[in-house]
């Protein structure tokens, strides 16, 4: 899917991970900061973004300058994903489920982040393997961009409008 322009969208900004650097100089420790944040439109847009500064919020407003930048769009089934999909990075692995309506997000901290920005109300979620929330974060985007549209499969494969119908039935 291609990018997105950030303009005209009403983005919700949601900060995943902190972390403290040190570098060891010959007067002591300098600490900077980096953030990892993801920004949505609650419409099946999102975006990740991580930023490295001197103080915290610099930190996080450049994270949020970059995940602007990196907005990707994936389609969205009446509050769920179209259908089941596993997202890999490095070594980090989750799993997504469609669920049925009023099951509510279940999916824990990382994935948990960017499901909320993206408007998902009802999916279960698991992480498997590494839990580093960053190889969690590109395991979870790469999972909702390899998401298909069922709709848009069933014109590739060049069925006709009845048998779609069938198939949603």
């Amino acid at each position: 899917m291609g990018r997105i322009d950030p303009e005209g969208l009403n983005l919700k900004d949601k900060v995943v991970y902190i972390n403290r650097v040190a570098k060891v100089v010959k007067g002591g420790r300098r600490f900077s900061f980096s953030a990892l944040v993801v920004v949505g439109d609650g419409e099946g847009t999102v975006g990740i973004g991580k930023g490295k500064a001197s103080e915290v919020p610099e930190a996080i407003r450049k994270a949020v300058e970059q995940a602007k930048k990196s907005l990707l769009k994936f389609p969205l089934k009446e509050g769920t994903i179209p259908h089941r999909i596993i997202g890999k990075f490095g070594s980090g692995t989750v799993i997504m489920n469609p669920a049925h309506k009023g099951t509510g997000l279940i999916a824990g901290g990382a994935v948990r982040a960017i499901l909320e920005v993206s408007g998902i109300q009802d999916i279960v979620a698991k992480s498997l393997g590494n839990h580093n929330p960053f190889n969690t974060v590109h395991a979870t985007i790469n999972g909702l961009t390899n998401l298909k549209d069922p709709e848009a499969v069933i014109k590739l494969r060049g069925r006709g409008e009845e048998e779609a119908q069938e198939a949603n039935v």
